[in-house]
């Protein structure tokens, strides 16, 4: 009878989780969430294949970029989104707003507003993706303008589709900001 060498099996257990973690990390992206099917979704940035994933499988047609100009320079994503865009006819639109929660530009004024839903509203768009870095706040604030103003869903169910876009707790202004725009 064969002894079983307990190294050999660590060896095997260690690559098959490592293979699975690099598919998982492969295939995802980043704070991805389908709000409204065929019509709206949200992420954080992209990078690489997350580009021709979203495009085969959901069929993107608009990305709108909430970051700011400033963040163009991390980590080289912005020549790339730019490429990618141009070479697979999806439009992309710059609606830059602010990361940080404390300022009034974090939130999208009344002409972004107006410029999305007018977007939302033109089905030549549709689907459409909104990406900030991280796909949380920023995103959420916006998803939540097109629900409230277009879905007309009340504000609790708004609040929650936010928090669930934020993956955390909506922090007061944000609260705030809802309610004004779901009245």
């Amino acid at each position: 009878m064969k002894k079983k060498n307990p190294i050999r099996t660590v060896i095997i257990v260690v690559l098959i989780t490592a293979g699975v973690v690099l598919l998982v990390r492969h295939f995802h992206v980043k704070n991805f969430r389908i709000v409204s099917p065929g019509a709206l979704y949200t992420s954080g940035q992209l990078k690489g294949m997350d580009y021709t994933r979203l495009l085969y499988k959901y069929h993107i047609r608009t990305i709108v970029n909430l970051r700011d100009p400033a963040e163009h320079l991390e980590k080289n994503w912005y020549p790339e989104e730019i490429t990618w865009v141009r070479n697979n006819g999806v439009k992309y639109v710059e609606m830059p707003l602010d990361k940080n929660t404390s300022k009034a530009a974090h939130f999208p004024d009344a002409d972004m507003q107006e410029k999305f839903l007018d977007m939302m509203a033109d089905k030549e768009n549709l689907p459409l993706l909104i990406h900030d870095g991280s796909g949380k706040s920023r995103v959420a604030m916006l998803a939540a303008v097109w629900l409230a103003k277009s879905r007309q869903r009340p504000a609790r169910e708004i609040l929650a589709e936010a928090e669930k876009i934020k993956q955390e707790p909506l922090v007061e202004s944000e609260k705030a900001f809802i309610a004004g725009i779901a009245k």
